[in-house]
């Protein structure tokens, strides 16, 4: 089960029990520290740039070039009350990843916005992703918000076809990509962002 403590003045998310991916392999979910920083810049920018990201479904290469985050933004991600980083270990070794921050949606309601799902390309295919995924929700419903919100690349059919199969539905909405920000990646294409929502 789930317990929530207090850690950095935000709400921690604590995986009690012991999940098994596979025989002697032993995983857990727990809040990014400052220490996991460097590991999970790394982690990052694997699964979703350059050719290691090819060994995996999730990659962004054909579509963007750089960097998908640094140090520094993650540093800034720990240090906002609103928000968490939730990190998935096995066999000590940390090998996914997700963003998560409270926010409040446009009739007031609270929701919470999920991003940065992030799984090793050597580990993808294992349920990892979903485990997050179903993290986030247990998240969500313990902090009384109505919906989980995202934003995708509509040019990513595959994703947004696996969120589908969660539940997410696309609401309608765009959004413009941050072409001039290289924090982001550089763009190959044009590109915009789709929000997709699943009500709690």
């Amino acid at each position: 089960m789930y317990s929530t403590g207090a850690q950095a003045g935000r709400q921690a998310i604590v995986l009690d029990s012991i999940l098994y991916l596979q025989p002697m392999k032993k995983a857990s979910i727990r809040p990014a520290a400052e220490s996991d920083i460097s590991t999970l810049n790394q982690l990052v920018n694997s699964a979703y740039r350059g050719d290691s990201s090819r060994r995996g479904w999730t990659t962004e290469a054909d579509l963007l070039d750089g960097i998908r985050t640094d140090e520094s933004s993650l540093r800034a991600m720990l240090q906002n009350p609103a928000a968490t980083i939730l990190t998935y270990e096995a066999d000590g070794q940390l090998i996914g990843c997700v963003y998560l921050e409270t926010k409040t949606d446009r009739s007031g309601a609270s929701t919470l916005y999920l991003g940065m799902l992030t799984v090793s390309p050597d580990a993808q295919t294992g349920g990892i992703g979903k485990q997050l995924m179903a993290a986030a929700e247990q998240v969500a419903r313990e902090q009384g918000c109505r919906s989980i919100t995202m934003t995708v690349i509509p040019q990513r059919h595959e994703l947004i076809a696996w969120y589908e199969r969660r539940g997410y539905r696309a609401t309608g909405e765009t959004r413009p990509f941050p072409m001039d920000d290289p924090r982001f990646g550089l763009p190959k294409v044009p590109l915009s962002f789709i929000v997709m929502e699943k009500v709690l």
